[in-house]
């Protein structure tokens, strides 16, 4: 049809419908992936892993075996699981939780994790982070300052500290 015909008319008055179909449309699937999202925080405990308890790891099954070596592990009564696995500054905390929780939770849905569990390496250099600020004056007198250079390994020797023994 030429130009100027009383199509081109009812094209341009369609337009606005359009728009807001479009508009009804993404709205409707931003709900839907806001439910969807809210639904699972939800259910998996999402909130508990902002706190310090233990039990926010053993929400996901396959943590169970941690969990129970770690109630008869030596260090049972003076850490949390975020005492060792945690950057202790606030900032750096709690994208390692977001990070950690990130992975874990795909990682679970998907059923694609290595058994038995391994930290992978970022998450070791946390743990031994942490060994070494608790523990600075036990491994500055054993193995001076080359422990804070980095030269030390606390989980080659000590991996049955924070879970018992290996199982």
């Amino acid at each position: 049809m030429p130009r100027g015909t009383t199509h081109g008319t009812d094209d341009a008055r369609l337009r606005p419908r359009r728009g807001r179909l479009w508009a009804i449309a993404a709205l409707v699937a931003v709900g839907v992936a806001a439910g969807a999202a809210g639904f699972t925080f939800r259910y998996a405990e999402g909130l508990s892993y902002l706190s310090n308890d233990p039990k926010a790891c053993v929400n996901c099954h396959v943590m169970r075996e941690q969990y129970d070596g770690w109630q008869h592990a030596s260090h049972h009564h003076v850490a949390t699981c975020n005492d060792c696995h945690v950057p202790h500054a606030f900032v750096r905390k709690y994208l390692m939780k977001a990070d950690a929780g990130w992975r874990h939770s795909k990682a679970f849905t998907l059923q694609n994790f290595d058994e038995p569990i391994r930290m992978i390496p970022r998450s070791r250099a946390v743990v031994l982070e942490n060994c070494n600020r608790c523990h600075t004056a036990l491994v500055d007198g054993m193995l001076g300052s080359a422990a804070h250079a980095g030269d030390s390994d606390c989980i080659r020797c000590h991996a049955d500290v924070g879970h018992g023994p290996p199982r």
